[in-house]
């Protein structure tokens, strides 16, 4: 048996081998981290779902606080509205920045009312949604670095060729609404 004949063969057979076992690798990280951005951005719209169940019973509570200002608790629920009825992740982010609009309205009336700041039902509740802001802050963090993960692998040489040729995407990171790093004020 003449080796020398089957070299050549064997080279390039085992060059295609390792091309396929790394391209399949390659494609099992890619579909590994976008499960991870999808995963995390469930987990927003859980606490966001969590923020959304809260919002009736906060409504109802403060519509006990006579002369209330209705507007607030109108755009409120309105919001509430709109992120149930949103279907892209972008949507649900617009209508998630405009229940967070409403609720900072809504906390800067409330310092204008001491009868509803000592009701010990909006204490509680208050307090549960200051805990669901903070989960929210969470798992939006989560978010963004698995998509700076998934979105750094996407770009890496060679990964990029394997990324292309089997139509993985970039994913958008979470951003704030624009005006977020302006506090509500609160005047007595």
């Amino acid at each position: 048996m003449n080796v020398k004949k089957y070299t050549p063969i064997l080279i390039v057979g085992g060059i295609l081998v390792l091309f396929f076992l790394w391209a399949m690798a390659s494609y099992n990280g890619l579909v590994g981290s976008e499960v991870k951005v999808d995963t995390a951005w469930g987990q927003v719209q859980s606490v966001y779902q969590r923020r959304a169940d809260l919002i009736p019973n906060l409504v109802n509570t403060v519509k006990g606080a006579k002369d209330f200002e209705q507007k607030t608790l109108t755009d409120i629920t309105e919001a509430r509205s709109r992120w149930q009825g949103a279907k892209t992740p972008q949507d649900q982010v617009e209508a998630a920045n405009g229940i967070e609009s409403a609720l900072a309205r809504l906390l800067v009336v409330v310092e204008n009312y001491p009868e509803l700041k000592s009701n010990q039902n909006f204490l509680a509740l208050q307090d549960e949604l200051a805990g669901t802001e903070n989960r929210i802050n969470v798992e939006r963090q989560r978010y963004n670095e698995a998509v700076g993960d998934y979105n750094t692998r996407l770009r890496k040489f060679p990964t990029v060729i394997i990324a292309g040729l089997f139509g993985f995407d970039a994913r958008e990171f979470f951003a704030a609404s624009a005006g977020a790093e302006n506090a509500p004020v609160v005047t007595f």
